[in-house]
């Protein structure tokens, strides 16, 4: 197995080119005879030459020291439009190119290298070389901390209920504001620098744009990540009880407990589907609660696996009670966690999701 290492700078790829420092048989890569650029007004890292045998190509060089989607469009996008030395052909060097980046650059007749041994060199009408498989030896410039699940979904899930924000402070005081758990519960809100780093992994994405403003600009493609990565994290299995009543009175009883405890309580999403969509509600109104324990304790009702109504789902997820809405006397899920829930859910499920989609996506614009 590789070694697999930590970052690797701009200019630790540069001195590694400049050396020659490439493996990608049988191609060889020469050291540089002159590290300089060969133009002083053309935009490009380093010039290089490689070699299969006696036949040899001349490279012009953009070297970018992240392996993102965003770096790597970026990186293709300015070899494609700027001018390049007379002789030489566009090459892009990133940190790691996986299979499907190979055969864009492939599609686009530009080169790439990386330094984990996967690369396709391209001299049109005298050679090609394609590798591919080999791990990737600098994890961290690609595999990222998924912020599109737990805790760091909150901030993409603040941009679906307002999509345009002045600053990241402002960023970070609304999530707190948002945060159910941190109004009523003991938690601490995000901090700026977690904030700032999912936003840069956003922008990455191109979910976000950073101008005059912080932007959401693809509000569809922030929904679909949020419910491929929706993983909700339940501290214990769930009590089911059977209390008597209509469901009017059972939600009052459950807020007066609630509230006399103290105790952050949110209908799940299933539960809150009738307040976005037409649905049925199921026969269990289930909600989310941190302690499940002191609220079964006062609750008039026993517990039971026979024809429950409540059930009681204990999770300090923050994200799960992001937004949750006040009304009628009760806390019901944001639209967004609706859909999430949904979306696990079967054909039925899902149908009703794309409901509460349309719904999102319908407040967005406004």
């Amino acid at each position: 197995m590789a070694e697999i290492k930590k970052t690797i700078t701009e200019k630790k790829m540069l001195k590694k080119l400049q050396k020659g420092d490439i493996s990608l048989p049988p191609l060889f890569f020469p050291p540089l005879k002159n590290n300089s650029k060969i133009e002083k007004n053309i935009d490009i890292d380093v010039c290089i030459e490689v070699f299969w045998g006696k036949k040899f190509g001349k490279f012009a060089v953009e070297i970018r020291s992240l392996s993102t989607p965003k770096t790597f469009r970026e990186g293709i996008n300015k070899l494609i439009t700027m001018q390049l030395p007379d002789g030489y052909l566009p090459m892009l060097c990133l940190p790691y190119l996986n299979e499907q980046q190979l055969h864009i650059l492939e599609q686009k007749g530009i080169s790439g290298i990386d330094f984990s041994g996967n690369g396709v060199v391209i001299v049109p009408g005298i050679f090609s070389v394609f590798r591919n498989g080999q791990e990737n030896r600098f994890k961290s410039s690609a595999l990222i901390k998924n912020v599109y699940r737990k805790n760091s979904s909150m901030v993409g899930r603040l941009f679906l209920i307002s999509p345009k924000h002045g600053s990241v402070q402002n960023i970070c005081a609304e999530i707190g504001k948002q945060n159910f758990l941190v109004l009523q519960g003991n938690k601490k809100s995000m901090n700026i620098s977690t904030v700032s780093k999912v936003l840069k992994i956003l922008e990455d994405d191109l979910i976000i744009e950073r101008g005059d403003n912080i932007q959401l600009i693809q509000p569809e493609k922030l929904l679909s990540k949020l419910s491929e990565n929706y993983s909700p994290r339940y501290n214990r299995e769930p009590i089911h009880m059977k209390i008597e009543g209509n469901s009017e009175m059972i939600k009052k009883i459950l807020w007066e407990k609630s509230q006399e405890l103290k105790l952050p309580v949110v209908a799940t999403g299933f539960s809150s589907v009738m307040k976005y969509a037409t649905m049925q509600q199921d026969d269990i109104f289930s909600v989310f609660c941190p302690h499940i324990d002191e609220l079964q304790k006062i609750l008039p009702g026993s517990i039971t696996d026979r024809f429950p109504n409540i059930e009681l789902i204990e999770t300090e997820d923050e994200a799960l009670y992001f937004n949750a809405q006040l009304d009628n006397f009760f806390r019901w899920a944001s639209p967004v966690q609706v859909y999430l829930e949904l979306m696990t859910g079967d054909k039925r499920d899902q149908e009703i999701a794309e409901q509460i989609k349309s719904y999102i996506i319908k407040q967005i614009e406004g």
